[in-house]
């Protein structure tokens, strides 16, 4: 059997994170090469009104099934096949009836603000990737991607960024700089850093 390898792609809200996976799946051209994104394992709020489900601090690690992560991650390392939940962002609720299919993966790339956070998924993990945007940056990405995708206010989106982003951030995200193997400043159009990942990952896993 094929080693199983991930890599965890950390950074703040709006750092680039998503733009860099697509830029590196678009240079290895490789169906073996699959992605996890751990916003898909934000706990299932169903139970709740959806007042309460608003109120929750989706900054928070708490608000992540790291559980139900660790398990799925664990069985792609052992060449088994997953089924991911999908996530719904305006409902914050889980998509009972459809899940991502992910099996046949040389490489997982699992990208979220939590990637590094949690060391039982560290320790999964062959390459620690962390996106390194400047603040105001990230502020103006998360406000253009929560108007147009989300259909939130700026005025919103701005309450929630002083209330919980920002100071979680501060708190949980930034701390997990430390534990990176490779900075990538200033996220997914950073040119050197895609072409060193992606040689990286031809050259060794694929």
């Amino acid at each position: 059997m094929n080693d199983v390898h991930i890599i965890g792609i950390a950074g703040g809200s709006g750092s680039g994170k998503s733009r860099l996976v697509k830029n590196i799946l678009k240079e290895v051209n490789d169906n073996s090469v699959q992605v996890i994104e751990i916003d898909s394992y934000y706990k299932n709020l169903a139970h709740l009104s959806f007042e309460e489900r608003e109120k929750n601090n989706f900054d928070h690690p708490d608000s992540i099934d790291f559980d139900l992560l660790y398990e799925d991650l664990s069985k792609l390392k052992n060449n088994l096949t997953i089924h991911s939940p999908v996530y719904d962002y305006k409902t914050h609720t889980r998509n009972e009836n459809e899940t991502k299919k992910i099996e046949n993966a040389k490489v997982i790339i699992m990208e979220g603000i939590f990637a590094l956070h949690k060391q039982k998924i560290r320790d999964l993990l062959s390459i620690k990737i962390y996106v390194d945007t400047p603040s105001d940056i990230r502020l103006l990405r998360r406000i253009k991607r929560d108007m147009n995708d989300r259909g939130r206010t700026i005025e919103g989106i701005i309450e929630q960024y002083n209330k919980t982003v920002k100071p979680m951030f501060t708190k949980y995200v930034k701390p997990s700089r430390d534990y990176a193997d490779l900075i990538v400043p200033f996220g997914g159009k950073n040119k050197v850093s895609i072409d060193t990942i992606v040689t990286n990952i031809k050259k060794t896993y694929i």
